[in-house]
């Protein structure tokens, strides 16, 4: 199979969306004490929470972290837009547990927020490794991958009935329209409670 074939069967897979326990197990499942895997509750948690790209999670230095006002801030997100999201009360407490750890190791102010026990930057692919095993961990039986978290993210946004333009703008996307088509694939919630309302007369 061809590079190109293997990206458009992978671009044609469904969305993948989490429930709330599924996302939880993932958390879980990192070491509560460790310090990568205080480092990696706090990541999942911006990525599912935030809804951040994992580029832009990675990329996070302190001076986008704002634990006082709860925002983070997007530098450079897709085609150099920048944006501030807000940081749920659970999702801060994780991320000052990390930030606390991470001053004990000293990796220095201009390491990233989520960097190695070292101070170096973390790979993508680590991430990509990563979310895989802790599924298998915490007996969540679907394809998880950061996209996914997103994926929730906006899912559950939409489950809330937030407004299609503040999901545009805390996702990071350019118009409604692209907003809109994201949601279609990832919550199809009107098509769903429609079909769910019908009713017919049988046995």
């Amino acid at each position: 199979m061809s590079a190109t074939t293997r990206a458009s069967t992978s671009r044609r897979r469904p969305p993948e969306v989490l429930s709330e326990a599924e996302a939880v197990a993932l958390l879980r499942a990192c070491s509560s004490r460790a310090p990568t895997g205080v480092r990696n509750r706090a990541l999942i948690a911006v990525l599912w929470r935030c809804g951040l790209r994992v580029a832009e999670a990675l990329a996070l230095e302190l001076r986008d972290v704002d634990l006082d006002a709860a925002t983070l801030r997007v530098r450079h997100g897709k085609g150099d837009k920048s944006r501030t999201v807000g940081l749920d009360e659970q999702t801060s407490a994780l991320l000052a547990r990390w930030l606390d750890r991470r001053r004990k190791l000293g990796p220095g102010a201009r390491a990233p927020v989520f960097c190695t026990l070292q101070g170096g930057r973390i790979d993508a692919s680590y991430i990509r490794r990563l979310l895989p095993r802790l599924a298998a961990r915490a007996g969540v039986d679907r394809r998880v991958h950061a996209h996914g978290l997103r994926h929730t993210y906006a899912a559950e946004l939409a489950r809330e009935g937030t407004a299609i333009n503040i999901i545009r703008d805390a996702l990071g996307h350019t118009s409604l329209a692209v907003t809109d088509r994201y949601l279609r694939d990832v919550a199809p919630i009107h098509v769903i409670d429609t079909m769910r309302a019908r009713h017919w007369d049988g046995a």
